[in-house]
């Protein structure tokens, strides 16, 4: 297929409305209507907003600056059709590129997701995870926290967490270009902290996580790259603890419908990673 560029789209992204009654927002990750109650406290509500293709202008976004940052590596690891290999053969291989391509000196995967567009699926199960499309940051700086506590070794935790580290996930196609339902990351720069996010309990079978709702701002700039190809990738950063009031902290992303997805595009097959990623100095 031969795709023409873009510079910017409009479409409607989905955002965070808060519950009516001024609880604490929260959403079950395993849920089935057996149990009684709601999967989810709040619901999202569409908004128009104009997203930039940054195809050809990739070098205008970064980890420390926007909170993204967009390379072309490929690596050796390419079907993705089984966890044990993925663990065995992708995990190894990201660790030893994210190293590179941040400095790092210490990377740990702690899980991965596989998406694969079904419209016509209705469960959500970790084997039929489907895009995304609401937009949200994955950690809180207390859940950040809980990460490194819960998957490094306890006598490493207190130095690690007296050191930078960061949550990171590594974001690819599978198999063919991501023109349907693609990636779409708001510039850090761009973003309220204190306004724009609301702490949101994810609640698993055996205990409670926490990610970031976000809430609607016109001040929001939006990018994404437009036909991402599997031998391509995003960093997104989840967490960074250099607050320094400089450098970005984390990046809201969403999938989202482009209306300029050509009709035979094939549905969108994608691979996160998560990284806990640690630095020295």
């Amino acid at each position: 297929m031969t795709f023409s560029t873009v510079d910017a789209v409009t479409t409607k992204l989905f955002y965070f409305s808060p519950p009516a009654d001024g609880s604490k927002p929260y959403n079950y990750i395993t849920w089935t209507p057996e149990m009684g109650i709601p999967r989810r406290n709040w619901v999202s509500e569409p908004h128009d907003v104009q997203i930039e293709n940054l195809r050809g202008k990739e070098h205008t976004a970064s980890l420390d600056t926007t909170g993204f940052q967009y390379f072309r590596r490929a690596v050796p690891h390419t079907t993705f059709e089984n966890d044990e290999a993925i663990e065995k053969e992708y995990y190894p291989q990201s660790i030893e590129l994210v190293k590179e391509l941040t400095g790092a000196s210490r990377v740990v995967p702690f899980d991965h997701t596989i998406r694969r567009g079904r419209p016509e699926e209705t469960e959500d199960s970790p084997q039929k995870r489907q895009p995304v499309p609401l937009v949200h940051v994955d950690q809180t700086p207390q859940s950040a926290e809980a990460r490194v506590r819960r998957h490094l070794p306890a006598e490493d935790v207190p130095k690690l967490l007296a050191g930078r580290y960061q949550i990171i996930n590594l974001w690819r196609p599978i198999s063919h270009p991501a023109y349907d339902w693609p990636l779409a990351l708001c510039d850090y720069r761009s973003v309220d902290s204190a306004r724009d996010l609301v702490p949101t309990t994810l609640r698993y079978p055996d205990r409670d996580g926490e990610t970031f709702s976000v809430k609607y701002s016109p001040e929001h700039r939006w990018k994404y790259l437009r036909g991402m190809e599997p031998d391509e990738l995003v960093l997104i950063k989840c967490f960074d603890s250099k607050d320094d009031g400089k450098t970005a902290l984390f990046t809201p992303h969403t999938a989202f419908e482009d209306p300029t997805t050509p009709k035979d595009a094939p549905l969108r097959e994608s691979i996160e990673l998560r990284l806990l990623v640690f630095y020295e100095n």
